[in-house]
């Protein structure tokens, strides 16, 4: 059911009920963080293994001790700066967030959503939201409300609905070594801005075994349909000529090429509008019985990076 009631997700959520819910980046699969049984169900709906830790979500810096200890100053430097926003920290975790919640690790995940409808929900509760996307595990995550209604349906309580999501990719999840920035996750605050305030930073972004953060794991946010990436767009359409094909392009239509079955992402090159239309795109094209999706490489700058990772894990087998 989707639903702009906030106070009847509220009243799920004091059950330890889950909902989908708004985020600026993508939609959340939403629970109490302080409850294993809602944490369960979480990773129940979306077939989550639970090696996979997940990302609690709090209304303001001032409840960060809520959920971590020992926050080394950069992080608040950082927060300062781009909280609300699609910035993910991995900080060490107070002893009651439920090990299950943080795959057994001694670390906790956890951001400040920059969404009006998140941050109403989490004022009128009494504990953070523990919330990873809100698609089943490897699909390609949810930017409105009616994604994550086709995805689960009455599995969920309901799906409180804040419009087509505007950054459109996962926050960017970092960590600290010695107050220096460790990126477990690249996402949609481009590597560029955080450095502005962090200076250097190391990418660490692709672990398969007891990963540290959401989003390493090599094969993730994938359609159903075949999906391929390429800096030749024309190249693979030559060599599957005999297929029914799809194309998620950055900045131009393929001229020779059937335009109803082409995605342009920004015709004015803005990587924030590309990564803003991504998933939709993606939801857009797997629907469309085609035998393969071809997706062309994006520029490696920016949040460029960021849309060509997602793009990436979409078209490992």
């Amino acid at each position: 059911m989707i639903s702009t009631d906030i106070n009847l997700a509220v009243q799920h959520l004091n059950d330890n009920g889950i909902i989908g819910f708004p985020t600026e980046t993508v939609y959340g699969l939403a629970g109490n963080a302080f409850e294993t049984e809602a944490i369960h169900k979480i990773f129940d709906v979306k077939k989550r293994p639970t090696f996979n830790p997940l990302i609690v979500h709090i209304k303001g810096i001032e409840d960060l001790e809520q959920v971590a200890q020992e926050i080394p100053p950069m992080a608040y430097e950082l927060a300062n700066a781009f909280w609300p926003g699609p910035l993910t920290f991995i900080l060490k975790k107070q002893p009651y967030i439920p090990d299950l919640l943080t795959a057994n690790q001694d670390t906790v995940a956890v951001r400040v959503p920059n969404h009006p409808v998140a941050l109403e929900l989490l004022r009128h509760l009494d504990f953070p939201l523990v919330a990873p996307s809100a698609n089943p595990f490897t699909s390609i995550s949810p930017t409105s409300a009616e994604h994550v209604e086709n995805y689960f349906g009455n599995q969920i309580n309901m799906v409180l609905d804040g419009g087509e999501c505007s950054a459109g990719i996962e926050s960017t999840i970092i960590g600290f070594e010695n107050n220096r920035v460790v990126v477990y996750r690249l996402g949609a605050l481009a590597l560029e801005e955080i450095e502005k305030v962090s200076g250097s930073v190391t990418l660490l972004n692709k672990k398969e075994k007891q990963p540290i953060a959401p989003g390493m794991l090599l094969k993730h946010y994938s359609p159903k349909t075949d999906f391929i990436l390429t800096r030749n767009v024309q190249e693979e359409l030559d060599w599957y000529s005999d297929k029914k094909i799809g194309l998620l392009l950055y900045n131009s239509f393929m001229p020779d090429f059937e335009r109803k079955n082409q995605i342009v992402l920004s015709e004015e090159s803005d990587l924030k509008i590309a990564a803003s239309k991504l998933y939709h795109a993606m939801h857009k094209l797997d629907k469309m019985n085609l035998d393969l999706i071809i997706a062309e490489r994006l520029p490696e700058y920016g949040l460029g990076i960021s849309i060509n990772d997602r793009l990436e894990r979409a078209s490992k087998k």
